[in-house]
């Protein structure tokens, strides 16, 4: 059986979730393709199965007559329902949603999305996000809608003992942060946490920050080389760009063995892949409650959560995390047996194939 998946670019939460399951549905005899409809980097990391990049109609035609696919999961891109049956695709569609920002966009997304799919789809499916849920319980629906968490395989990710060329030099603390420069990701707070814990706390604080330089927009790449030079924060900050996917276990591993964490600021999130990675590679993890992380983080469990804006509080939490041996090693150890259990490739898989089944392709194992 073959599935296609279509998204927009081979970047964020979405690519990583599209390599997890073509792992894991592999296993099961399902065949992932993958179709992005452009790309603003070079990189593209491994999917272990065939990845188109093209918003081409007759390209994609052609795809879809040689793939021969039992359905389609088209990622956000609630307009694509109409255009691949206009292409001839007589098969299965799922919208998938996986995040759509903040409530107000969420609500406001879906209510357009709903009779696109009510009218050229078969249901929609979306990861355990609390708002998503509560909005589409909210909305009377005519077609299925499934809900269950992404996976992650541990076996693929995981701590790894750093090579030579990646250990730090010296020892310092790393405090890290993921994202892309854009509001959502509330880069502009982490840069207010890190000049506090530089100048309240250790000066000798290294901060690492990972983006995809491809997508952020010029004037807010303005303002944060701007925010840099007001902190003062030149010197103790690494910008990391494009880091290939398999090389991110090194770094989150050498955070957590420097004594330090990654920190999420963002403002909503749907999943967070970047906080499960680290919480697998026994790097801890302070973040805002921004939602989807319900799923990952239980407060002096699996992670910290601090508020959202409360600079100081972050800091305060954080200290605990890095001063608090006990709690630091219990809170590492939960998070590992939390990915474990909770986003299991095995898991994904039988949910998958359940759902497939139940808008009526039938799976041979």
């Amino acid at each position: 059986m073959n599935i296609l998946f279509v998204y927009f670019i081979p970047s964020g939460g979405v690519e990583t979730l599209n390599r997890h399951r073509s792992a894991a549905l592999k296993k099961k005899n399902i065949h992932c393709h993958f179709l992005y409809y452009s790309k603003e980097r070079e990189l593209v990391n491994n999917h272990d199965g065939p990845t188109f990049i093209t918003n081409n109609g007759n390209e994609i035609k052609i795809i879809l007559k040689e793939g021969n696919y039992s359905a389609i999961i088209i990622t956000f891109d609630y307009s694509g329902l109409p255009r691949f049956r206009k292409l001839g695709y007589k098969g299965k569609i799922i919208l998938e949603i996986q995040g759509l920002g903040s409530q107000i966009i969420a609500r406001s997304e879906l209510k357009k999305a709903i009779p696109l799919v009510t009218a050229f789809g078969d249901g929609i499916l979306s990861s355990k996000t609390p708002h998503i849920m509560q909005i589409l319980d909210d909305f009377s629906l005519s077609f299925p809608k499934f809900i269950f968490n992404n996976c992650f395989d541990m076996s693929k990710f995981s701590y790894k003992l750093t090579p030579n060329k990646l250990t730090p030099k010296k020892n310092y603390l790393i405090l890290a942060w993921i994202g892309r420069i854009e509001d959502n990701k509330n880069w502009k707070e982490f840069l207010e946490i890190g000049y506090n814990f530089i100048n309240g706390y250790n000066s000798n604080i290294k901060l690492y920050m990972f983006e995809d330089n491809s997508l952020s927009n010029p004037i807010e790449r303005q303002r944060f080389q701007r925010l840099i030079k007001t902190l003062n924060l030149e010197k103790s900050l690494t910008i990391y760009s494009n880091i290939p996917n398999d090389k991110m276990a090194y770094y989150y591993s050498i955070i957590g063995n420097s004594g330090g964490f990654l920190c999420s600021t963002s403002k909503v999130e749907g999943f967070g892949y970047a906080i499960v990675e680290a919480m697998s590679c026994r790097c801890p993890v302070l973040t805002t409650d921004s939602d989807g992380v319900k799923n990952s983080i239980i407060h002096n469990q699996s992670g910290k959560f601090y508020s959202i804006g409360n600079t100081m509080e972050a800091v305060k939490e954080a200290k605990e995390l890095m001063e608090n041996v006990q709690l630091r090693d219990h809170i590492i150890s939960t998070a590992l047996d939390h990915v474990k259990v909770h986003f299991s490739p095995d898991k994904y898989s039988q949910q998958f194939i359940k759902m497939l089944e139940r808008v009526g392709t039938n799976h041979k194992g």
